[in-house]
This record gives structure tokens, sequence and C-alpha cells, in this order.
């Protein structure tokens, strides 16, 4: 027998668990749209069987903007969620051509909770859908060593795209843009988690 050419016998490789998402709604402003867009993106990512999803809403905390010594005690409830996930969604709306300072915050408060990791982004706005607060905040999770998905879920003129319940009118676009990014999220974050677990990240 040609021992070069045996194939050896594959052990079937156990199910991996479920990605820990944390989905984190960027607003806090009075009569936000974010539960609204918010929602619609829970639906999706709830009913992907490749995430456990963790809800994570900035107009529910307290972040200040002044970084000191005595970190505020909202960090003791955000810190160990943000350590403990595989994966972020940012659901972001665009505010001055830019990004809400809650978020900013809460990126400046951590470090390590986000490194390694990927952080995919819904965006929300008028004629600009909210892209450029996302091309914003692709730049500074660069900075924090995370790993940004290169599809966007966004919504143009996002005030006439829902209707007084809540529901998305014309859903089936953007159902599948949903579909798609939480498949890439999915596969960044099976392939980070699994890199880390056998070379941990040095960076």
């Amino acid at each position: 027998m040609d021992l070069s050419t045996r194939e050896t016998p594959r052990t079937p490789s156990a199910p991996a668990s479920p990605l820990r998402l944390a989905v984190i709604l960027a607003s806090n402003r009075e009569g936000r749209l974010a539960p609204t867009v918010g929602n619609w993106f829970l639906e999706h990512a709830m009913a992907h069987e490749e995430f456990s999803v963790d809800l994570i809403d900035l107009a529910q905390e307290e972040l200040p903007t002044a970084l000191t010594s005595d970190p505020p005690p909202a960090l003791e409830r955000l810190s160990p969620r943000l350590a403990g996930a595989d994966a972020f969604v940012v659901v972001t709306p665009e505010y001055n051509h830019s990004f809400p300072a809650s978020v900013k915050a809460l990126v400046d408060w951590h470090f390590s909770e986000w490194r390694a990791k990927p952080i995919a982004f819904v965006a929300y706005g008028g004629m600009s859908s909210g892209l450029r607060a996302v091309e914003q905040l692709r730049q500074v999770f660069a900075e924090m060593h995370a790993v940004t998905i290169r599809d966007t879920v966004a919504f143009h003129n996002v005030h006439a795209r829902f209707d007084a319940e809540g529901r998305l009118k014309d859903p089936a676009g953007s159902d599948k843009a949903a579909g798609a990014m939480l498949d890439q999220l999915a596969w960044w974050g099976h392939a980070l988690r699994e890199g880390k677990a056998v070379r941990p990240y040095t960076g």
C-alpha cells in the first residue's frame, strides 16, 4: 500500500457554540429612531442561528466624556458585556456629518474589549444614509485593533422608511442586506475566535 496516498481519517468536529453578539444602539438623543431601527435589526440577529444576542442601549447608560482614573459606575455593567462579546453591531445615526458622542465615549472607555473582534454597522439618516458616520467609525475601530465588516445595512431617508407601528414599509432589500451582513459577521466571528484560541492576539 502506498502510504503517501493514504488519507488520514477525519474526526467530526463538535458544533461551534453560538457567537455572543453585542448590538449597540448608539443614539441617546430625545426623539431618536434608534429603537425602531434597532428592533428591526434585532429580529434578524436573533433569528440567525450563529448568534446569541445582547442589546446595549447607550440611552440607558451614563458614560462621561471626561476620561479619568475614577471609572463611572456604568462600566461595571458595560465592560464585562463588551469583554464577553465575540462580535458587535453598532446601530448608528449620523449627527452633523459624524457619529454620536455616546458611542465615542463607549469606545474610549475601553480598549482590550474591542481587540481582534469583528464589528458591523447598521446606519440610518437622510440623504447620506448615515454612511459618513460609519466611515469615521471604521477609522476609530481600526485604532482599537478591531476588524470592521465591509457590508453595511443603511437606511436612506429613514423617517419615510418605517410606518407608524415601526414596521419597515419595503423590507425585501433591507432584509436581504441584513442577512448577508450577519453571515459575513458570523464568518469573521468564528475565524477570529478560533484563531485567538490557537494563538492569542498580541497587538
